[in-house]
């Protein structure tokens, strides 16, 4: 007889490969990515990272991030996510929406949104602690 282990929580999610990671790793402009798959993680996790990097405002890297952060959930549940459960750092197709979700916390934080900085910051620590170790720690 098989049992099922009732506290067992959700598999982890894994997402697909996303062809905006290689697009950008060729050295593509992320805003011309974004433009051409605006529904890319990587691309908007990678055009919030180029603003930060260049001294944009917090406010310019929160959007950018809130925007790869919901594209993000919407990939996320259409791969069978249902809410909470892992999304492991380990499967490199799903480091675009913790890199957001990273950038999203940071920059709240930056711009004084304490509450969100609470709320993503422990969403990546349960999504990952891997990422949350890379990202946050």
């Amino acid at each position: 007889m098989n049992h099922i282990d009732l506290m067992a929580g959700p598999p982890p999610t894994h997402l697909p490969v996303d062809p905006s990671a290689a697009e950008l790793e060729g050295g593509a402009a992320p805003a011309d990515v974004v433009r051409r798959n605006p529904a890319s993680p990587f691309a908007w996790a990678a055009f919030a990272e180029q603003a930060r990097d260049a001294g944009a405002d917090d406010v310019t890297v929160y959007a950018y991030s809130r925007v790869g952060y919901h594209r993000s959930l919407d990939m996320l549940r259409r791969n069978g996510w249902k809410g909470h459960g892992p999304v492991p750092w380990e499967h490199e197709p799903n480091r675009g929406f913790l890199r957001c979700l990273a950038l999203l916390a940071l920059s709240a934080r930056a711009i004084g949104e304490t509450p969100e900085w609470d709320r993503c910051s422990e969403f990546l620590r349960d999504s990952s602690p891997t990422a949350y170790d890379e990202l946050l720690g």
